[in-house]
């Protein structure tokens, strides 16, 4: 079984759709193993995002996953990496609306930024990003 990590940014929490992400992913057999709603501090944002750093949307990405709650959860499959990024469709929400139109990012999305969710595109981020939310006692399974 592989664990991944979701990040329900802020666009997503405001129009309230969180409880509607998750039922999509508990619904294609992904198990919830942890959850949490919080709010990034510009510094947490910077180290949890510290692989973009020297891109230049870094300031802007950081800005944004500050500005409102958030909502993370680490789920459980075969292949949950993988399963999920298909889910949450491409990262511009605009092309996922042509290319993935019932993906995540289609129905949840605004744009490239405004994308509704993160998710961890590899084991590696997976590994790095699920304890930097998750102390071991918060996860369940």
């Amino acid at each position: 079984m592989e664990k991944t990590l979701v990040i329900v940014k802020p666009d997503a929490f405001e129009k309230q759709a969180t409880g509607a992400i998750l039922d999509i992913l508990q619904k294609n057999d992904l198990k919830l193993l942890a959850l949490k709603m919080f709010r990034f501090s510009k510094e947490k944002a910077e180290g949890f995002y510290a692989v973009h750093r020297e891109r230049k949307f870094f300031g802007e990405l950081v800005e944004f996953m500050c500005s409102g709650p958030v909502v993370a959860a680490v789920l459980e499959s075969e292949n949950a990496i993988a399963k999920v990024r298909e889910l949450i469709g491409p990262t511009d929400s605009e092309e996922a609306r042509s290319s993935a139109p019932n993906s995540i990012r289609a129905l949840f999305g605004t744009d490239k930024g405004k994308n509704a969710i993160h998710a961890s595109d590899s084991k590696e981020s997976a590994d790095y990003e699920i304890p930097f939310i998750f102390s071991c006692l918060e996860i369940v399974g």
